[in-house]
């Protein structure tokens, strides 16, 4: 199950001592206009360095095109400390993650991060009791949860019932699936795919487990299959 590691929906800190002063600290009016200074360019992210009201720090959104020079509007966001990417081999103090930039100010008033993060925090526990038969070559989630450190790393085929989606957040989307193989009916595999899944359908998904994941947005993850290939029966 995910587990938000820091959720700040303050406006960020100065890079100069008065920053506190400067900027509206209410996280019900976090409402930030901003100018770019400079951008890079990763993989997944756009990172923005950003002037507001005199000072400056680091943000990232979800890669796209960013224009140098022009103004930007966003609400809310996730503050990271010492924040790693990898691509440029650089550690950010502080960063702030924030899931959409707009051009005008009323396509910002609310964040899309914030509303990942009320997606992505229910995770588990459907309300009708999910029974689906394994197959061949499948791992029941039962034994996939009580020997993860086991299937850690490697590549396996789970079977189950699609109880909760959420698509295209942070370019990919996230499927919840159970096979009822706990008597309690609460295990439940978040998986990641490209593939568009309905919910109710049952699924075989294929692909890599991961422990402790923590994908940089503020969301850590016990166990999760990434980047599965799955096909709907």
């Amino acid at each position: 199950k995910p587990k938000v590691v820091e959720q700040v929906n303050t406006s960020p800190p100065a890079q100069t001592a008065n920053v506190h002063d400067n900027v509206n600290l209410d996280p019900s009016t976090s409402n930030h206009k901003v100018v770019v200074q400079e951008t890079l360019e990763a993989s997944r992210y756009t990172y923005m360095h950003v002037a507001e009201n005199g000072s400056t720090y680091w943000m990232a959104v979800p890669k796209q095109d960013i224009e140098v020079g022009a103004t930007y509007y966003y609400t809310g966001g996730l503050k990271k400390a010492n924040f790693k990417s990898e691509e440029h081999d650089r550690v950010f103090e502080t960063i702030y993650l924030v899931g959409q930039v707009s051009r005008a100010p009323s396509e910002a008033a609310t964040s899309a991060l914030e509303r990942a993060q009320q997606q992505l925090g229910t995770n588990g526990g459907s309300e009708e009791h999910v029974h689906v038969e394994a197959s061949e070559g499948t791992v029941s989630l039962k034994e996939l949860f009580a020997n993860r450190a086991k299937y850690a790393g490697k590549v396996i085929k789970v079977r189950g019932k699609c109880v909760k989606v959420n698509n295209n957040i942070m370019g990919t989307n996230w499927v919840h699936i159970q096979d009822g193989s706990d008597a309690a009916n609460e295990l439940d595999l978040t998986v990641t795919t490209k593939a568009h899944v309905a919910v109710g359908a049952v699924v075989e998904a294929e692909g890599k487990i991961t422990l402790d994941k923590d994908f940089g947005a503020g969301y850590f993850y016990d166990i999760i299959m990434e980047d599965a290939h799955v096909h709907v029966q």
